[in-house]
């Protein structure tokens, strides 16, 4: 029998709750996980492209690989974590994040592009939406929302400084010098900092104990049921279809801007894009366990797809498009947090895991293509309109999807 005085005597709004160590660790594993594994793959196109004189085309499908390797090996991030433990899955994330950055530095044939790319999938496993969520889930209950979105906030930081960071290590020690650098800075960092820090998780954690009773389904079985679940699939769906449009809309962002702005006013409205998911994952932690999940996904959903129609309406409106970048950046990092609070609601606490890497491995499956889509659709029609009308389409279907509900908790 579990101690109940020591359940409630855990306060997770306390400052000196060990889960705020988590958080911590969770954030630096996310700024370079993203840093390197997400918004590092810019450079890596360029760099590629640059000294080997390799196909744009023939080094961007490297990235479409990790992007769908990962996804398959995102799916198992759970069962890992129950494995293995917390502490150890996010070890070997860094490990193996560092290991692909050394290989991406020395590479002068297209094959071992995507075997370095395949270690990165395992390095982005580790280090990515699916093992923070999993892993914050172990030490939070009640303020689990506000837990992953300050962790967040790490993948943000990771993208504003980390591209820049690299840019000027390849410019001082060379692309193969500054991936070896980097690697090091990540491996001497991390590894002392989840050693110490990363514990056994707290025992009054309902995931916790889920996971650990005698009649916890398998994860084949929960999977298996998902896919039955009708509540499930309008989450999965709408946040699959929503990132499809939001990955493929910033991809394609500087292009967009470039020739009505200049390279200049653009690169400033990415910029400010990116402060404002910021903002908005910082402003919306303080209340996001209280809300109504499903209703705040909509709304965001809705007013992306207004943020899209200011942009195409007011094509020469410099003032329209910065304020559209910021309306449209302000949900951009909750809608990689919302998902698992509807699923922590929602769902048997046993699933937990399960399902939000599930659900991390379908988004990434579906965004893999956004940027190729929208490319696709813009040469066809000689112009962004048509897909960013799309794109507008597809985030008022998902606003209607989200608000379909199962039958109370299941899966």
């Amino acid at each position: 029998m579990l101690d109940s005085s020591k359940q409630a005597s855990v306060d997770e709004t306390s400052a000196r709750y060990e889960g705020w160590r988590i958080v911590v660790v969770c954030f630096l594993v996310a700024t370079f996980g993203w840093g390197l594994g997400f918004y590092g793959q810019s450079v890596y196109v360029a760099e590629l492209h640059r000294l080997h004189g390799w196909p744009a085309s023939l080094v961007s499908s490297g990235t479409t690989f990790f992007y769908l390797f990962g996804a398959l090996l995102v799916a198992f991030v759970s069962e890992a974590i129950r494995s293995f433990g917390p502490r150890n899955c996010l070890l070997a994330g860094v490990v193996a994040m560092a290991a692909a950055a050394v290989l991406i530095g020395q590479v002068t044939e297209p094959w071992q592009l995507y075997a370095a790319n395949a270690m990165l999938a395992f390095g982005w496993a580790g280090t990515s939406l699916g093992i923070i969520t999993n892993t914050l889930g172990l030490w939070f209950d009640h303020k689990r929302g506000m837990a992953i979105s300050l962790a967040l906030n790490g993948a943000s930081f990771g993208g504003i400084t980390g591209v820049p960071l690299l840019v000027a290590a390849i410019g001082s020690f060379g692309f193969s010098g500054a991936m070896i650098v980097a690697a090091i800075v990540m491996v001497v960092l991390m590894v002392p900092i989840i050693l110490i820090l990363v514990g056994r998780p707290p025992v009054h954690s309902s995931v916790t104990v889920a996971a650990a009773s005698a009649d916890a389904p398998s994860a084949t079985r929960i999977r298996a049921q998902a896919f039955r679940d009708l509540g499930f699939l309008s989450v999965s769906i709408a946040f699959a279809l929503v990132l499809f449009a939001q990955v493929g809309f910033i991809v394609h962002l500087i292009s967009f801007l470039d020739s009505v702005t200049g390279r200049d006013r653009a690169a400033f409205a990415v910029a400010v894009l990116t402060a404002m998911a910021v903002v908005g994952r910082v402003l919306f932690s303080t209340v996001i366990d209280r809300l109504n999940q499903r209703l705040a996904s909509a709304i965001s959903f809705v007013s992306q797809a207004v943020a899209l129609a200011i942009i195409i309406i007011n094509l020469h409106n410099d003032i329209a498009l910065i304020a559209a970048c910021a309306l449209f950046g302000f949900s951009v990092g909750n809608l990689i947090t919302l998902p698992s609070l509807i699923v922590q609601r929602e769902f048997d606490p046993r699933s937990f895991g399960v399902l939000i890497s599930l659900i991390t491995a379908i988004n990434q499956v579906t965004y893999a293509f956004g940027p190729g889509v929208i490319g696709l659709l813009r040469d066809a029609s000689g112009s962004y309109t048509l897909p960013f009308y799309g794109c507008i389409g597809v985030e008022l279907l998902a606003a209607v999807l989200i608000m379909v509900r199962g039958r109370g908790k299941s899966v």
